[in-house]
């Protein structure tokens, strides 16, 4: 009796899970766009938004005109060789007291001092190792802390930008102390 009821018992069990399975038409599925998500192609066309001109799947990503980023302070001075000259007549905007001259050593050894060298002396590392050749010192150059912010903010030569790593008041910071190193070394 007692198997009689097992193997009724198993076969039940079989036939229970047996009848739902259908291949056919499948179970339903809560969500589905949870287990079946949507995929897109990075950087493809998507008929999500509109363009500008009306063109479905095409969208503009340049932020309109006269927008700037947000914390973001435009630099007057353009990048050219008369913005260069006219950036050396600059003087600091920081107060005096708001110049911090160990912050300024702390960035210019982090930023800098990898090419100009831990004086100014244009003999850093990457000089030392003939990665970069030609790098000045800064007792050679006609420079001022308006023209160092500016070559900070926009580069020259084969320096790049540092205006994505440092902040306009730090880029005042790292200027001011270029300066006080110019005068140490004479």
């Amino acid at each position: 009796m007692k198997s009689v009821l097992n193997i009724l018992t198993l076969v039940g069990a079989s036939l229970l899970m047996t009848s739902c399975f259908d291949k056919s038409a499948p179970n339903y599925q809560f969500f589905p766009n949870m287990y079946e998500p949507v995929s897109y192609e990075t950087y493809g066309e998507s008929n999500v938004f509109n363009s500008p001109t009306g063109e479905k799947g095409k969208v503009s990503q340049i932020p309109p005109a006269g927008t700037i980023k947000q914390g973001f302070v435009p630099y007057e001075i353009p990048n050219t060789p008369e913005g260069y000259a006219a950036s050396k007549a600059n003087v600091s905007p920081l107060a005096a007291d708001q110049i911090d001259a160990e912050r300024g050593k702390e960035l210019f050894t982090i930023y800098c001092a990898i090419c100009h060298g831990e004086g100014g002396d244009g003999k850093g590392n990457l000089v030392k190792r003939e990665k970069f050749l030609g790098v000045p010192s800064y007792k050679d150059r006609e420079i001022t802390t308006g023209s160092v912010f500016h070559v900070a903010t926009y580069g020259l030569n084969s320096m790049g930008s540092h205006a994505n790593q440092l902040s306009k008041e730090e880029r005042w910071q790292v200027a001011d102390y270029v300066m006080k190193l110019k005068s140490e070394l004479k």
